[in-house]
């Protein structure tokens, strides 16, 4: 298993999937033995609904992306040339590219299942800015693997590739000799010579026992507290999945709420062209009402005065 298949695979997956497959994916990596490679699959991040969008974008239209990127140097190096005429084309062409393709990742969104709001559509803009800004952005980007949706750039950076200076690291340490004691003056009496000696040796003895005693408790110490950061890093280890399934569920509810108010957002839209259509139609239909009150009027003062006349000829008669 290979960190980098496996990163390819989960930001290709819907929000939705995601979690449960990196779990899948983690799990079978810490039974092949391989517990860094579980850890570092398990901190990758659920992508939120406008960076899997933005992802969505790269992966199903890779000629969108080579051209967005294309724009972006191309924008750069007016910007390096301080080319206004050559600018403001450019410009012009920058916001109609990242409004189009906001609206068509939006369109792959909704085609996949997942509606996004008009908020969520803005944050996929703002990753166009960025990928059209800066390089390293556009690469991130077009690589399909975002988490999170790119901070759009202040301005317009030529952003051409820096370079860093390799400064060289001085600190050449000097050497200090210092000057050695003057001899001790030896004492003429060969007994002076055997006590010294004598005490000497016991001091160096008791030093090389005092030593290795503390060597001992420094290990005995050093040993219990690499085994207590191990036990506070499993420890922190647990909160961190804790807190990073806990992040999940959040944002799946999150995406799931934003979905549902880009959906309720939708009915109401359409709820309210039905009632602008029914009023419509209520007007239409008391106008026609009143029209046939008026003939019914007019038809029964015609119907009486006949009735009236008939009356009075059968009365002549």
């Amino acid at each position: 298993m290979d960190l980098d298949d496996v990163t390819d695979e989960l930001y290709g997956l819907p929000p939705d999937d995601f979690t449960a497959t990196r779990e899948q994916r983690a799990q079978q990596a810490r039974e092949a033995g391989a517990r860094e490679l579980a850890g570092r699959i398990h901190r990758l991040r659920r992508p939120t609904l406008a960076a899997w969008a933005g992802n969505l974008l790269v992966r199903e239209q890779p000629e969108q992306v080579r051209l967005l990127l294309e724009l972006g140097e191309a924008l750069r190096q007016a910007h390096r040339d301080l080319d206004g005429a050559q600018l403001r084309e450019l410009s012009a062409r920058q916001h109609q590219v990242t409004a189009r393709l906001a609206r068509e990742a939006a369109e792959l969104a909704a085609q996949y299942g997942h509606r996004i709001s008009e908020a969520a559509r803005r944050e996929v803009a703002d990753t166009l800015h960025a990928a059209l800004a800066d390089p390293q952005a556009g690469r991130d980007w077009a690589a399909g693997r975002l988490d999170r949706p790119l901070a759009p750039p202040v301005g317009f950076a030529p952003g051409s590739a820096g370079t860093a200076g390799t400064g060289e690291r001085a600190g050449a340490g000097g050497t200090t000799t210092s000057a050695g004691a003057a001899p001790r003056r030896r004492s003429s009496k060969s007994d002076r010579r055997s006590s010294q000696s004598d005490r000497d040796r016991d001091a160096g003895h008791k030093a090389g026992q005092d030593r290795e005693r503390r060597h001992r408790q420094q290990l005995s110490r050093a040993r219990e507290q690499a085994r207590e950061a191990q036990r506070a890093l499993e420890a922190r280890e647990d909160e961190q999945r804790a807190a990073r399934e806990a992040e999940d569920r959040a944002e799946e509810r999150q995406d799931q709420a934003e979905q549902r108010v880009t959906a309720l957002g939708e009915e109401l839209r359409e709820a309210e062209r039905e009632q602008q259509q029914a009023r419509t139609g209520v007007r239409t239909a008391r106008d026609r009402l009143r029209r046939a009150e008026r003939a019914v009027g007019k038809a029964r003062r015609k119907a009486d005065d006949a009735t009236a006349r008939a009356d009075q000829l059968a009365d002549g008669s």
